[in-house]
């Protein structure tokens, strides 16, 4: 399991959370690792949170998969699969979230990005196969606060780059937070290919049909908070 991507957050007494010295403070052992997009805000105060989640406990991320994306990999001739813990069931892919943490604000104040944090899931991810080629990405990192998902990226097995940018990630029809027993719930993101992935893609499956802002699917976001 890579340690680089674990976090740590701090809480400030009043309830608010202290992010660094302006918004949000990340600590990570490797410097490469994205690091949260700054907040910007009209006022110095920074509003305290809906909720803070300063260690998620387990859960998982899943996306049901749009009918344009397999349709798409169907016109390229790619098988899509898993690797690792991940699951892939009834045209969605989920991957456990193996730590991270995750603060929301209110989507009607006027505090962005509302949503901060970064999940880690490592030891899963996509496969996409052709021929004698795969192409696995894996050891996602979700990080909402920059709109992005990172991760590294084998082919047959052999690194080809690690800690890519794979995917955008649009807020804009994401749904409030649900709190449900032990987990808080984060549904409606819609996650797209992003340049880069698209690419390496192309690149590695000598094609020009993969398309930057290509619609994956639909994300939701199952945190275990207790």
């Amino acid at each position: 399991m890579r340690k680089s991507m674990k976090t740590s957050i701090t809480l400030a007494t009043t309830g608010a959370l202290v992010l660094g010295g302006a918004a949000f403070g990340i600590s990570t052992a490797n410097a490469s690792t994205p690091n949260v997009q700054t907040v910007s805000s009209s006022s110095s105060k920074i509003p305290a949170p809906v909720a803070s989640v300063p260690e998620v406990k387990g859960g998982n991320t899943a996306v049901a998969l749009d009918s344009g994306f397999t349709d798409a990999l169907t016109s390229l001739g790619l098988t899509p699969g898993v690797s690792g813990n991940a699951k892939l069931e009834n045209g969605s892919v989920s991957f456990p979230i193996t730590a991270g943490s995750v603060t929301y604000w209110s989507p009607d104040g006027n505090y962005r990005p509302y949503v901060q944090g970064l999940l880690d899931h490592d030891d899963s991810g996509l496969t996409l196969k052709a021929g004698d080629t795969t192409v696995t990405l894996e050891n996602f990192v979700v990080n909402p606060g920059s709109s992005k998902l990172y991760g590294d990226v084998l082919v047959n097995g052999q690194v080809a780059a690690s800690n890519a940018y794979l995917f955008s990630l649009h807020g804009g029809t994401l749904k409030p937070l649900q709190l449900e027993g032990d987990n808080a719930i984060l549904t409606g993101t819609t996650v797209h290919v992003s340049s880069d992935a698209a690419g390496l893609l192309n690149q590695t499956f000598k094609t020009d049909a993969v398309k930057a802002g290509l619609l994956v699917g639909t994300a939701t976001i199952t945190a275990q908070i207790k």
